[in-house]
């Protein structure tokens, strides 16, 4: 998918897909979090644990995007 292929997938999917806006809010709720946490100058060994198990969850949101991106751009 070259960049303004995955921008209109994207776009119709955001119209047609709740599953895939809730993904994407999903994935941005968890961008903000590890920015909060990112920002932090001591943090806690409970939030180091809490930013490494966002991450994986952060790319396992983006892992389903993408593959919901790439089935959508197969059927059509």
């Amino acid at each position: 998918m070259d960049m303004s292929t995955t921008e209109s997938v994207k776009e119709e999917l955001m119209k047609e897909s709740q599953t895939f806006r809730d993904l994407v809010h999903q994935h941005q709720t968890y961008e903000e979090r590890l920015t909060e946490l990112a920002n932090l100058t001591y943090p806690s060994e409970t939030e180091q644990i809490e930013e490494v198990t966002i991450k994986k969850k952060k790319l396992n949101v983006k892992d389903e995007i993408y593959a919901m991106m790439a089935e959508y751009e197969k059927s059509h």
